[in-house]
């Protein structure tokens, strides 16, 4: 039925037109922001995963920098042992020189010993990094590695581990006190093998230290590694659910533009209605 109150034809091509504007409105965000997921009007579902997931990876990421500055810090304690423990061979060196040869100046041997002690103490003062020195006091420090979130979008936890800061001063304090200005004889010779194997002793006090940091900066070094990998799945992951398709976006904007023109065209004509009915009158 033809009426000139209601046109059924107009109405019709009209909701077409809106519709596909709206759909094209939705293509040119999606191609100006790369994103199909824009907000929880889009996908409520979808944008919330992303949200929690981008969370995580801004954790990890975080997380990452401060490895690296721990890892930093165990890095310049490690090569602060390292040096100790040269010094301190130096200073082994000197004791058995003593011991070996009553003839040499222990006067002039004492005096390089006092300078390898002194150098020592340097070394440890220098070995701070970002503040933080790891060979001036023995306590434990716990390193963050990372988080695990329960299963159902639940809470999230650290996970940590922890390792101990050598006391570098004592050695200093010993290498310091040794003293081979002591009376020849054998009594002498029985008193420089007891302070020799005293710093024997402590040598290897400083192995283990070095040893032991060297354990915690390979921990650090692996797991730095490893939060870095999880960050970039998780990236992957986000895209993977909210990144849009270029090329199919592209494709369907062309295709959307065609049924623009055609609803356009449709709606022309469906316009035009009214006037057919009054040419039934002239």
């Amino acid at each position: 039925m033809s009426s000139i109150n209601t046109n059924l034809a107009a109405m019709t091509a009209l909701q077409s037109l809106k519709s596909v504007q709206g759909s094209m409105a939705t293509t040119q965000e999606r191609v100006a922001t790369g994103l199909k997921v824009n907000n929880s009007k889009d996908n409520a579902a979808y944008f919330a995963i992303s949200t929690t997931m981008k969370g995580d990876v801004s954790t990890f990421k975080a997380i990452g920098d401060n490895l690296a500055l721990a890892g930093g810090s165990v890095a310049t304690a490690r090569k602060g042992t390292e040096q100790i423990g040269k010094l301190v061979g130096q200073i082994m060196d000197k004791v058995s020189l003593a011991q070996a040869n009553e003839t040499v100046d222990r006067g002039l041997i004492q005096k390089d010993i006092a300078a390898l002690a002194s150098d020592i103490d340097n070394v440890i003062k220098q070995s701070g990094y970002n503040g933080q020195n790891l060979l001036k006091a023995a306590t434990n420090v716990t390193v963050v590695t990372g988080i695990s979130r329960a299963s159902g979008g639940g809470g999230i936890t650290t996970t940590s581990f922890d390792f101990a800061q050598q006391n570098m001063d004592t050695i200093q304090a010993a290498m310091a006190a040794v003293d081979v200005t002591v009376p020849t004889g054998a009594t002498a010779a029985g008193d420089l093998a007891a302070i020799l194997t005293t710093v024997e002793g402590h040598m290897k006090t400083v192995t283990n230290a070095n040893a032991a940091f060297g354990l915690a900066e390979t921990r650090i070094n692996n797991q730095k590694e490893f939060i870095s990998k999880v960050a970039d799945n998780f990236t992957a992951g986000v895209g993977a659910i909210i990144d849009a398709d270029m090329n199919q976006e592209a494709a369907k904007f062309q295709a959307l533009q065609v049924q623009q023109q055609l609803a356009g065209q449709a709606l022309s004509i469906a316009n035009q209605q009214p006037q057919q009915i009054l040419s039934l009158f002239r």
